[in-house]
């Protein structure tokens, strides 16, 4: 999936990390819900500026970064 156009990362907002459409929503604020055990059909619920493409690029944009940490290890 291309990202790209979803995930963005300004050195002024929320320090850096990689944010959703601009918004002050991060990947990482994303992933936690999902690991907690919300569904995408509750997280786009309480936050209805969301998009299932959203949260598909959070979880594309993570498997990106744990395959270039891979690289480094290895």
């Amino acid at each position: 999936m291309d990202y790209s156009g979803i995930i963005t990362m300004e050195a002024g907002k929320r320090g850096g990390k990689p944010c959703i459409r601009g918004l002050r929503m991060t990947v990482g604020d994303v992933l936690e819900y999902l690991a907690s055990g919300m569904t995408h059909a509750e997280i786009l619920e309480d936050f209805p500026y969301l998009t299932e493409g959203d949260i598909r690029a959070c979880l594309a944009f993570a498997a990106d970064r744990e395959r270039k940490v891979e690289m480094v290890m290895a």
